[in-house]
């Protein structure tokens, strides 16, 4: 047995807010209260931690996350970079250690943060001249690649776009080496893919990463190798994070025809839902909007289904017991897929059989005021990235003008009554959960930008609220809030000890918060 003693303990369990012992038996919770009362009630056969008044909450929960891509991308260049010409710099330097002829990668660029804007093949033929190179946009829904990549992968000039795809061409119609959207996968899927082995223990180095920033447990959204990984991990006892997995659109059919069902699996890997994308993203602009984006009057985005579509799809999967979980960033594309899920709730209003997990829309990044208060009334999660609010703001002025002001409404859905659940995208954006805290309750960035009271502060949380959103609430529909997310008797015992108080520290500190010890069922598996 371990007895947790002289903490500041936040239960997030309303009979018992506050306490500053507990007790745990294998890996359960079985007694929490205050240490002179527990020390005495387990004085034998105990072993003590004391943790000499530090802060302890339930263990954070990344609720969207891409994990063989975070997991992978922690061997691949860095390229969110402040200028174009540091990531050309760190890419010359791969060149010169990469044999000739294997691919050079890399993630992160964002040419709105750029100065030169979007780079060029030329500029990637010039520092790595014998390679292939290919670099993922920040969004993921961009890649930036060089001559050598666009031979290898028979892109040429005549070469058409792909369906919900674009190969970017300059003024002349030459091919500049971004592609947008489908396009990025004509290059990616010729890439040599590493095997299941390689991304299980790209995996298990990457959890020790997750767990030093408090996560003990993830909702994942890449693709059939990731799970085939996990699975192996899990096989062998060394997955000590709960993972909810997704399912690929693609695999919809496969799912169904063995049964699967969302929910299935244990307290450490369990089926989520069916991923699919209904639209791109803002970076790109590529997200689908009700008007056109900015000063481009025949740009809307990309709408890659409606209303019907989904709902076409939707039957298929709520008949075998499946959940759906759709990409919407755009206020058209969320408008479609509330239009939906609407028709999907009446189907399902006369069906015996139901998913076991809500339905979710990832990211809700934009959505017009028409349609805010919908995913209450519809029983929809939002699954948002607090983090994207910050890092976004600038390009979403800019692109969105004054529609800003319903975009990244995260106490808006909260006052609707929708669950709230918060994630960072990674490697879109860090997944430190403490980055999206900080972002949640202030609304600025790290250099306190864009002023004292934040960026439409009326969609400023309080802390409680944003750790419930990292907590509690991923439990509960992940299908494990009787068990996970409080800190009570009955509980697995997921926990973090941290280095500060985020209830009583400054907020503009909040960012800075870093685990002292992090917990996975009654483990330490890190300690500073």
């Amino acid at each position: 047995m371990k007895l947790l003693t002289n903490a500041r303990i936040y239960t997030f369990a309303g009979e018992l807010p506050a306490a500053s012992a507990i007790a745990i038996d294998r890996e359960r919770i079985i007694d929490v209260g205050e240490t002179g009362e527990l020390s005495r009630k387990y004085k034998n056969q105990v072993e003590v931690f004391n943790l000499h008044g530090h802060a302890v909450i339930p263990g954070l929960v990344d609720a969207h996350i891409h994990l063989e891509l975070y997991a992978l991308g922690l061997q691949k260049i860095d390229c969110e970079t402040t200028t174009q010409a540091e990531c050309l710099r760190r890419v010359e330097e791969r060149a010169r250690t990469t044999p000739t002829g294997e691919w050079i990668l890399g993630h992160g660029w964002n040419q709105n943060s750029w100065p030169e804007g979007y780079g060029t093949k030329q500029e990637l033929d010039a520092v790595a001249p014998r390679n292939p190179v290919f670099l993922t946009a920040k969004s993921l829904h961009a890649a930036w690649v060089n001559s050598q990549a666009l031979k290898f992968a028979g892109i040429r000039q005549e070469t058409e776009d792909p369906p919900n795809g674009t190969f970017g061409r300059d003024q002349q119609a030459r091919l500049t080496g971004i592609l947008y959207e489908n396009a990025v996968s004509q290059v990616e899927k010729i890439i040599p893919a590493p095997s299941v082995e390689m991304v299980a223990s790209s995996i298990q180095v990457a959890q020790e990463d997750l767990w030093k920033k408090g996560l003990t447990g993830v909702h994942d959204f890449d693709r059939q190798r990731c799970f085939s990984a996990l699975q192996l991990l899990h096989g062998r006892g060394l997955l000590q994070l709960r993972v909810m997995k997704s399912i690929p659109f693609e695999n919809i059919n496969q799912a169904v025809e063995i049964g699967l069902r969302s929910g299935f699996g244990d307290d450490f890997l369990r089926v989520g839902g069916i991923k699919i994308f209904s639209d791109g993203a803002l970076g790109p602009r590529t997200a689908a909007m009700l008007q056109p984006y900015e000063n481009e009057p025949e740009n809307r985005g990309m709408a890659f289904l409606d209303g019907e579509e989904l709902f076409s799809i939707g039957k298929v999967a709520v008949d075998s017991g499946l959940s759906l979980a759709v990409h919407a960033i755009g206020d058209r594309a969320n408008h479609e897929v509330l239009n939906g899920l609407d028709r999907l709730r009446e189907y399902q209003d006369h069906r015996p059989s139901q998913p076991m997990l809500p339905h979710r829309i990832e990211h809700v990044q934009i959505i017009h005021p028409d349609d805010a208060a919908r995913l209450s009334g519809l029983g929809v999660v939002a699954s948002m990235q607090p983090i994207h609010a910050t890092s976004d703001m600038e390009m979403a002025e800019r692109y969105w003008g004054k529609r800003t002001a319903w975009a990244y409404g995260f106490k808006s859905q909260l006052n609707y009554g929708a669950r709230l659940v918060f994630g960072s995208d990674a490697p879109v954006e860090s997944p430190n959960p403490f980055l999206g805290v900080h972002a949640a309750v202030t609304r600025r960035r790290r250099d306190g930008e864009p002023g004292e009271h934040g960026w439409h502060p009326e969609q400023r949380l309080t802390v409680q609220q944003t750790l419930e959103a990292y907590t509690h609430t991923p439990a509960v529909i992940s299908g494990m809030g009787d068990r996970l997310g409080k800190i009570a008797p009955g509980y697995l015992a997921d926990l973090v000890v941290l280095d500060q108080d985020p209830f009583t520290c400054q907020p503009d500190d909040l960012h800075r918060i870093k685990p002292v010890k992090t917990m996975v069922a009654g483990d330490w598996v890190f300690e500073a």
